[in-house]
Formats: C-alpha cells, structure tokens, sequence
C-alpha cells in the first residue's frame, strides 16, 4: 500500500472517466437516469435480498473471513437486490467466508469510494469496475493479474476462462495478462417501435441493415410529435456509440485504438465520414433530433412514442420488455462496410496488495459469481447479456429467448463486436474525444477539423506511453 500518489493520479483520472460513463450497461446509464438501488426483487432469485445489517454483522463475527465487495448499479432494474443475493447465497455455501456487499452507486461514485478506501490502506479486497479502466489498473497497480489463480485451477481453470464469449474476454487482457472476469457486460442493439413501422408504411418485421435504409426509414418515420433515429451524444456515451459507428465503416476491422491501449486512430478518413453520417442524419435527413441526445433520456422517448428506432444497451432490455405498450423489436446495429457493435459493461477486479487468504477467497467467489447457471440467471434478471458459452445451453436462457426472442439479438451480434475506446489515461482520451466530437454536433467544427484536433490533442496524451 506504499502506492498512494500513484493510486491518487490514477484514481482522480479514473474518477474522470467513471464519471463520462454514466452510461455503463457499460451497463450504461439507468434507464431513467436512476442509478440507486430498486426497490423490487426479481421472482427468479427468490425475493427478499440479504438480511439486516445486525444479521450481517453477527455472520462477520462467527470467525469467518470478512471480505468487501464494492459494486456500482448503472441501469434501471432490480440489479443491487439481485447482487446481494449472490453474497448471501455464498456465504450460504461458504460459512467460513463472508462476503460484505457495498453498493457504491455508479461507476463514478464507485471509483471515488475505491480511491478513499486505498489511501485509507482498507481497499475493497473484490469490486466491479468498467472493463475500459483495464490499463490503469494494471499500470498502478490497484488491481492483481489473476493468472497464477487460473493457473493454479489446472485444467478446470483453464476451461473456466475459455467459457467466457471471446467478445467480452477480449478486454479482459494488459500485456498478455489477464485482470479482470466478465460479469455485468452490454453490447449496443438498435430497439425500434413495430408499430410505427406500419403506421409508415414500413415492414416491421424487416428493420433497416445498412446506413443507407437507417437514413431512410428515418426519414419516414419523423414526423411532427416524432424522430425516426435516436442516438445518444453526450459525454460518456458518444465514445460508445462512435466505437460502434467507426468498426461498422471500418476497411479492415480496425477499432478506434490500437490493441496496447496507446495509440489512437481518431481521424482516419472512414471515421470522418461515420461522424459525418451522424451529422447528416441531423441537418441533412432531419430525422435525428439537433443538438446533444442525452443517454438516459432515449429509453423514456422511445417508450413515450417519441422516437422510433434508438441505439441502445442491452441492459434495458428489461425495461423496455416491460413498459412498452406497443411491440417492439431489436436488431443488429445497421451496417455500412461491415456489421460492428461496441461492448461495455463492467468486470470482477480483486484488489493487489491484500493477504493471500483474501486473495484466494476473492477468487472463490468471483468464480460463485460467475459460474454458469448464475451467469444465465443474471442475464435473465438485468438484461445484461450472458458471458459465458455455457450459459447458452441452459434451459433458463433457452425459454428466455424463447419469451422474448429480441434478447437473443445480442447474443448473435457479439461475433461483430468489439471493446469500446480503451485507452490509458482513458478519462483524458474520452473527454478529447466526446468534446470535439460535440463541437461537431453543434456547428462549431466541421466533421474533418473536430477528428483531426481530437487525433493531435489524444497524440500528445498518450505521448508519455510510447
């Protein structure tokens, strides 16, 4: 713990990001911009949560190994509950392990609460973080390489970690290490409404597959008391989406950065014209609302009528499923080069510099969390999508694709994804992105002029990683 003025400037960079990433199914953004913790448990998991704090507190004086656990709830839903049930049901299975479950509010207030207990030198000894802070977790040194556990595990550790879906294990990795295991993790679909679709004239069964029909649905759709397209712009959520919009125009698959986390590629000329695209769909087709979308208000247009087709997480699958009073449909992100979709979403992280008894049961029940029925259950309760193979072989996901077959979509989808923009420094990368790309939106800079002074200012961010 004699890392505290590195942990500092990392975590206050962190901190910055965290809070860009309000809309984290990483799970991203609550679906009414609510963060806290809901009030109902899902039937699945039996109701009811953990016991009161006087229960807890009585289980951690039985002699059992205490841990601390720190997780955010960035979507809409029963996730807190549901989380907590996971702890009770380990500490059920372990007595002499206790796993303490803190919920920390966002990611954001998640950071912040991880960086005062570190310099307090009682960190959390597991928590969930965004699968983006992977490099400035590995260069503090804030979070442990979890290989020498997968090692140790032999063969059924291995066959542990090839489970997990390769688009969600991808960004699991620094330096050919891994440092984190896929838990809360998203992909990006295109929801839209059926019913509009008749009233336009449109096949609601055929969504459009390319930049060219998104355009012209669009176009079909607005009308006075509606936009066809919603795509959220604001800070925290435009890297998300232009991730997603750039591998789609992409020649040959490349993402907005190099796979070391130290190079960006911002103003290539296909990135121009993704974000050109956007800017078109405003000013030229007119069917995307002007100016800065925000992220936590889409899933409330689009349930209210007032938008027809949005980009959106896979985490409010839920809420959508389950307020909407017309049908609905999801499909994958329109193409245009290719087919492309960013991943998000946040990942298991065990704390360095703990003892290794805390280590080892950390890794417990990581592993608890994660395992594959629990996976599948997860998946069903949030609308996260499941990150693991096996998951997909249960009957749980099996009938639940079946009662709402628009949750399999990114499922199928995941093979065209890849990680969001990850960088180091990410905080910094991310608002030298979102601002330009904003000046953009709102006129200031023409498509061309905002990537190449996003491309300079990232350049010399990243300058002191080359």
């Amino acid at each position: 713990m004699k890392k505290t003025k590195k942990i500092a400037a990392a975590v206050l960079a962190m901190t910055m990001a965290a809070g860009l990433a309000v809309t984290g199914c990483s799970g991203r953004g609550g679906s009414n911009g609510t963060d806290g913790a809901p009030a109902e448990q899902s039937k699945e998991t039996g109701g009811g949560g953990t016991n009161s704090s006087k229960d807890d507190a009585a289980k951690a004086d039985d002699g059992a190994l205490h841990l601390t656990f720190y997780y955010p709830v960035n979507v809409g839903g029963s996730a807190a509950q549901l989380i907590e049930k996971i702890c009770a049901d380990f500490n059920a299975e372990n007595p002499d392990i206790f796993v303490e479950p803190v919920y920390t509010g966002n990611y954001d207030d998640t950071v912040t609460k991880i960086q005062t207990a570190m310099q307090g030198g009682t960190p959390p000894d597991v928590f969930v973080s965004l699968a983006t802070q992977r490099f400035t977790m590995a260069s503090t040194g804030m979070a442990m390489p979890l290989d020498e556990l997968i090692e140790a595990d032999g063969e059924e550790g291995k066959a542990y970690i090839d489970d997990f879906l390769p688009g969600f294990m991808e960004d699991s990795y620094v330096d050919g290490k891994i440092y984190s295991i896929p838990f809360q993790r998203s992909t990006m679909v295109l929801y839209y409404n059926k019913d509009a679709f008749k009233e336009a004239g449109l096949d609601p069964e055929t969504p459009p597959a390319t930049w060219e029909e998104l355009a012209e649905y669009g176009q079909k759709l607005t009308d006075d008391g509606r936009y066809g397209v919603g795509i959220a712009l604001n800070s925290g959520s435009a890297q998300w989406a232009f991730t997603g919009f750039c591998l789609q125009n992409s020649t040959d698959g490349q993402n907005l950065m190099s796979e070391d986390g130290k190079s960006v590629y911002f103003n290539t000329p296909e990135n121009v014209e993704a974000l050109q695209f956007w800017l078109d769909l405003q000013n030229e087709y007119k069917c995307m609302a002007e100016g800065i979308v925000q992220w936590t208000d889409l899933p409330t247009q689009f349930l209210a009528g007032e938008v027809a087709m949005i980009y959106h997480t896979t985490g409010n699958m839920a809420n959508i499923h389950d307020n909407a009073d017309f049908d609905f449909g999801t499909a994958f992100l329109p193409a245009h080069k290719r087919v492309g979709a960013p991943t998000g979403g946040g990942n298991f992280y065990i704390s360095s510099g703990i003892s290794e008894d805390r280590v080892q049961a950390a890794w417990k029940f990581i592993k608890f969390a994660t395992s594959t029925d629990r996976a599948a259950q997860w998946s069903l309760d949030t609308g996260y999508v499941a990150t693991r193979q096996s998951c997909f072989d249960t009957d749980l996901i099996k009938d639940y694709y079946a009662e709402v077959p628009q949750a399999s979509v990114a499922y199928e989808q995941l093979p065209y994804a890849k990680p969001e923009l990850t960088t180091y420094n990410a905080a910094e990368i991310w608002r030298v992105l979102n601002d330009n790309i904003q000046a953009a939106v709102v006129g200031d800079m023409s498509a061309r002029e905002a990537l190449d002074a996003a491309q300079e200012q990232a350049e010399e961010v990243l300058s002191e990683y080359q």
